[in-house]
């Protein structure tokens, strides 16, 4: 796929939590319009000349939005509050997604399930692990990696009833910019 060019204004999220300080933008739909997918989706580009490689969260409204370091920001020359000129293209092969230790400890113990994850493809995978992440409670994410064991054992190899966009179910949203 060709790359695209576009304009968004760089933000920061009101409640940026721990760490070191990100920011981000909100692809324009027309542009989310021309990828593979509407979940998640990695991409090179550019920030304002700078090369960089991520991948795109969804935002629930058909869109995506990027999560940009502080580094990035800094090498880019770029302000909150700015328009900044982005380039994106999909990445020709998905990268596989890291897998959190507590689904990899229910899969080690879980051998059948395991054959059919490692059977599946990459971006099942990668809706797998969204799907187990986005749970908003501790006890919500337990019991999605219960039912992901269970499910994958019996052959299933795409986790059911999953809005990998967000639309539908509003799982996912951009963060609210301050």
């Amino acid at each position: 796929m060709n790359s695209t060019s576009f304009t968004a204004t760089l933000l920061c999220p009101a409640t940026p939590g721990d760490g070191a300080p990100w920011f981000f933008v909100v692809l324009p739909r027309e542009i989310s319009a021309t990828l593979p997918r509407r979940g998640r989706t990695s991409v090179a580009g550019t920030l304002n000349g700078q090369p960089f490689q991520a991948t795109l969260e969804p935002d629930g409204q058909l869109s995506h939005w990027l999560k940009i370091s502080d580094e990035l920001r800094e090498a880019a020359g770029a302000t909150i509050g700015e328009q900044v000129t982005l380039e994106i293209a999909p990445l020709e092969q998905e990268p596989e997604p890291e897998i959190p230790a507590d689904f990899q400890a229910a899969l080690d113990m879980a051998p059948a399930a395991q054959a059919v994850w490692n059977d599946t493809t990459t971006l099942a995978r990668v809706d797998w692990i969204h799907w187990i992440v986005s749970a908003k409670q501790a006890k919500t994410r337990m019991q999605r990696i219960a039912n992901a064991c269970d499910m994958l054992a019996s052959g299933k190899r795409r986790v059911c009833c999953f809005d990998e966009s967000g639309y539908y179910s509003k799982a996912f949203r951009a963060p609210q910019s301050r």
